[in-house]
Protein backbone atom coordinates (compact mmCIF):
# COMPACT_ATOMS: atom_id res chain seq x y z
CA UNK A 1 0.00 0.00 0.00
CA UNK A 2 1.54 3.34 -0.90
CA UNK A 3 2.01 5.84 1.66
CA UNK A 4 -0.41 8.30 0.54
CA UNK A 5 -3.25 5.03 0.40
CA UNK A 6 -2.57 4.70 4.00
CA UNK A 7 -2.33 7.89 5.09
CA UNK A 8 -6.02 8.21 3.63
CA UNK A 9 -7.30 4.82 5.39
CA UNK A 10 -6.15 6.34 8.22
CA UNK A 11 -7.88 9.92 8.06
CA UNK A 12 -10.96 8.41 7.14
CA UNK A 13 -10.87 5.78 9.73
CA UNK A 14 -10.25 8.51 12.49
CA UNK A 15 -13.14 10.56 11.22
CA UNK A 16 -15.90 7.50 11.55
CA UNK A 17 -14.01 6.43 14.47
CA UNK A 18 -14.78 9.67 16.18
CA UNK A 19 -18.43 8.70 15.75
CA UNK A 20 -17.87 5.06 17.14
CA UNK A 21 -15.89 6.02 19.89
CA UNK A 22 -19.05 6.82 21.79
CA UNK A 23 -20.05 3.17 21.95
CA UNK A 24 -18.45 1.24 25.16
CA UNK A 25 -18.78 -2.11 23.88
CA UNK A 26 -16.10 -1.62 20.88
CA UNK A 27 -13.09 -1.70 22.80
CA UNK A 28 -13.55 -4.19 24.50
CA UNK A 29 -10.94 -6.65 24.61
CA UNK A 30 -8.64 -4.05 23.09
CA UNK A 31 -5.24 -3.76 24.68
CA UNK A 32 -2.79 -0.98 25.14
CA UNK A 33 0.17 -1.98 22.30
CA UNK A 34 0.06 0.01 18.60
CA UNK A 35 -2.28 -3.29 16.96
CA UNK A 36 -4.40 -3.50 19.74
CA UNK A 37 -5.01 -0.11 19.22
CA UNK A 38 -5.41 -0.18 15.56
CA UNK A 39 -8.20 -3.35 16.53
CA UNK A 40 -10.45 -0.68 18.26
CA UNK A 41 -9.68 2.38 16.00
CA UNK A 42 -11.14 0.49 13.15
CA UNK A 43 -14.25 -1.21 15.61
CA UNK A 44 -14.76 2.32 16.60
CA UNK A 45 -14.75 3.48 12.49
CA UNK A 46 -17.02 0.75 11.54
CA UNK A 47 -19.25 1.35 14.18
CA UNK A 48 -19.40 4.90 13.00
CA UNK A 49 -20.01 4.53 9.66
CA UNK A 50 -22.93 2.18 10.22
CA UNK A 51 -24.59 5.02 12.32
CA UNK A 52 -24.60 7.40 9.70
CA UNK A 53 -24.92 4.28 7.28
CA UNK A 54 -26.90 1.61 8.48
CA UNK A 55 -27.92 -0.94 6.11
CA UNK A 56 -24.70 -0.86 4.12
CA UNK A 57 -23.43 -4.42 3.42
CA UNK A 58 -20.43 -5.89 3.70
CA UNK A 59 -18.67 -4.36 0.02
CA UNK A 60 -19.64 -0.91 0.60
CA UNK A 61 -18.59 -0.70 4.59
CA UNK A 62 -14.92 -2.72 3.12
CA UNK A 63 -14.79 -0.09 0.44
CA UNK A 64 -15.57 3.47 2.24
CA UNK A 65 -13.32 2.37 4.77
CA UNK A 66 -10.65 1.32 2.69
CA UNK A 67 -10.17 -1.87 4.90
CA UNK A 68 -9.04 -4.90 3.36
CA UNK A 69 -11.60 -8.05 2.93
CA UNK A 70 -10.58 -10.50 5.72
CA UNK A 71 -9.86 -7.19 7.68
CA UNK A 72 -13.64 -6.10 7.47
CA UNK A 73 -14.89 -9.78 7.78
CA UNK A 74 -12.64 -10.12 11.02
CA UNK A 75 -13.67 -6.53 12.71
CA UNK A 76 -17.55 -6.84 11.56
CA UNK A 77 -17.51 -10.72 13.19
CA UNK A 78 -16.33 -9.51 16.42
CA UNK A 79 -18.85 -6.56 16.88
CA UNK A 80 -21.25 -9.21 15.81
CA UNK A 81 -19.83 -11.40 19.05
CA UNK A 82 -20.37 -8.34 21.06
CA UNK A 83 -23.59 -7.31 20.34
CA UNK A 84 -22.59 -3.92 19.62
CA UNK A 85 -24.09 -4.38 15.44
CA UNK A 86 -26.71 -6.48 14.00
CA UNK A 87 -27.22 -7.82 10.26
CA UNK A 88 -30.09 -8.95 8.27
CA UNK A 89 -29.66 -11.14 5.45
CA UNK A 90 -31.82 -8.90 2.29
CA UNK A 91 -31.46 -11.27 -1.06
CA UNK A 92 -27.61 -11.19 -2.02
CA UNK A 93 -26.64 -9.03 0.49
CA UNK A 94 -26.20 -9.12 4.42
CA UNK A 95 -26.69 -5.55 5.58
CA UNK A 96 -25.53 -4.36 9.15
CA UNK A 97 -27.37 -1.63 11.60
CA UNK A 98 -26.36 -0.87 14.82
CA UNK A 99 -27.41 -3.18 17.40
CA UNK A 100 -31.37 -2.35 18.94
CA UNK A 101 -31.79 0.94 17.19
CA UNK A 102 -33.74 -0.04 14.12
CA UNK A 103 -37.35 -1.76 13.96
CA UNK A 104 -37.44 -4.78 11.31
CA UNK A 105 -39.43 -2.71 8.90
CA UNK A 106 -37.08 0.05 9.34
CA UNK A 107 -34.08 -2.35 8.98
CA UNK A 108 -35.83 -3.78 5.21
CA UNK A 109 -37.13 0.37 4.17
CA UNK A 110 -33.24 0.80 4.02
CA UNK A 111 -32.17 -2.11 2.65
CA UNK A 112 -34.58 -1.27 -0.14
CA UNK A 113 -33.25 2.50 0.21
CA UNK A 114 -30.11 1.96 -0.25
CA UNK A 115 -31.11 0.61 -3.65
CA UNK A 116 -31.04 3.11 -6.54
CA UNK A 117 -34.50 2.00 -8.26
CA UNK A 118 -36.30 1.32 -5.28
CA UNK A 119 -35.39 4.14 -3.43
CA UNK A 120 -36.49 6.24 -6.87
CA UNK A 121 -40.02 4.63 -6.95
CA UNK A 122 -40.22 5.35 -3.20
CA UNK A 123 -39.25 8.65 -3.03
CA UNK A 124 -41.70 9.53 -6.16
CA UNK A 125 -44.39 8.23 -4.71
CA UNK A 126 -44.08 10.28 -1.74
CA UNK A 127 -43.71 13.24 -3.62
CA UNK A 128 -46.86 12.16 -6.02
CA UNK A 129 -49.17 9.60 -3.96
CA UNK A 130 -51.30 9.25 -7.43
CA UNK A 131 -48.16 8.49 -9.84
CA UNK A 132 -48.33 5.76 -11.84
CA UNK A 133 -46.29 2.55 -12.97
CA UNK A 134 -45.90 4.46 -16.06
CA UNK A 135 -45.08 7.99 -14.20
CA UNK A 136 -42.24 6.24 -12.19
CA UNK A 137 -40.42 4.02 -15.25
CA UNK A 138 -40.58 7.79 -16.92
CA UNK A 139 -39.34 9.32 -13.74
CA UNK A 140 -36.50 7.12 -13.37
CA UNK A 141 -35.88 6.38 -16.52
CA UNK A 142 -36.02 2.71 -16.82
CA UNK A 143 -38.74 0.18 -18.25
CA UNK A 144 -42.40 -0.04 -17.07
CA UNK A 145 -41.08 -3.72 -16.85
CA UNK A 146 -38.58 -2.86 -14.52
CA UNK A 147 -41.54 -1.23 -11.98
CA UNK A 148 -43.21 -3.84 -11.78
CA UNK A 149 -40.85 -5.82 -10.76
CA UNK A 150 -39.51 -3.80 -7.99
CA UNK A 151 -42.73 -2.96 -6.95
CA UNK A 152 -44.08 -6.83 -6.85
CA UNK A 153 -40.50 -7.13 -4.22
CA UNK A 154 -42.09 -3.98 -2.65
CA UNK A 155 -44.80 -5.34 -2.04
CA UNK A 156 -44.06 -8.85 -0.58
CA UNK A 157 -40.65 -6.78 1.22
CA UNK A 158 -43.95 -4.87 3.21
CA UNK A 159 -43.22 -1.22 1.67
CA UNK A 160 -46.08 -0.82 -0.55
CA UNK A 161 -49.06 -2.13 -1.50
CA UNK A 162 -51.06 -2.26 -4.76
CA UNK A 163 -54.40 -2.53 -4.18
CA UNK A 164 -55.57 0.53 -5.37
CA UNK A 165 -52.33 1.86 -7.67
CA UNK A 166 -49.30 2.19 -5.40
CA UNK A 167 -48.83 3.08 -1.60
CA UNK A 168 -45.92 3.61 0.79
CA UNK A 169 -46.48 1.61 3.85
CA UNK A 170 -45.94 4.16 6.96
CA UNK A 171 -45.02 6.68 4.49
CA UNK A 172 -43.83 9.38 7.54
CA UNK A 173 -41.52 6.17 8.32
CA UNK A 174 -39.89 6.22 5.41
CA UNK A 175 -39.54 9.79 4.96
CA UNK A 176 -37.92 10.26 8.58
CA UNK A 177 -35.46 7.69 7.38
CA UNK A 178 -34.84 9.34 3.99
CA UNK A 179 -34.32 12.81 5.93
CA UNK A 180 -32.42 11.26 8.75
CA UNK A 181 -29.61 9.46 6.19
CA UNK A 182 -30.24 11.33 2.91
CA UNK A 183 -26.47 12.17 2.96
CA UNK A 184 -25.77 8.78 2.87
CA UNK A 185 -28.12 7.42 -0.13
CA UNK A 186 -27.73 9.78 -2.76
CA UNK A 187 -28.37 12.79 -4.70
CA UNK A 188 -32.57 11.81 -5.30
CA UNK A 189 -32.27 11.54 -1.71
CA UNK A 190 -30.72 15.10 -0.51
CA UNK A 191 -32.96 16.98 -2.94
CA UNK A 192 -36.00 14.96 -1.44
CA UNK A 193 -35.09 15.75 2.22
CA UNK A 194 -34.50 19.38 1.76
CA UNK A 195 -38.47 19.97 0.73
CA UNK A 196 -40.04 17.16 2.54
CA UNK A 197 -41.09 18.95 5.96
CA UNK A 198 -44.32 19.73 4.06
CA UNK A 199 -45.18 15.83 3.42
CA UNK A 200 -44.78 15.09 7.29
CA UNK A 201 -47.67 15.62 9.16
CA UNK A 202 -47.52 15.99 13.04
CA UNK A 203 -50.35 15.04 15.40
CA UNK A 204 -49.57 17.14 18.72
Amino acid sequence: MSRGVDEEKRATLRRFAALGAATPLVGLGSDDSDEGRNRSDVRDAIVGYLGTTPGAHFSKIRDDLKLGTGETQHHLRRLLSDGVIESRRDGDYRRFFPADRFSAFEQVALGYLRRNTPRGMLVELLRDPDATGSDLAAALDVSRATVSAYATELDDAGLLTREDGYAVVAPESVITLLIRYADSFGPDAVEFAADADRLIRFDP
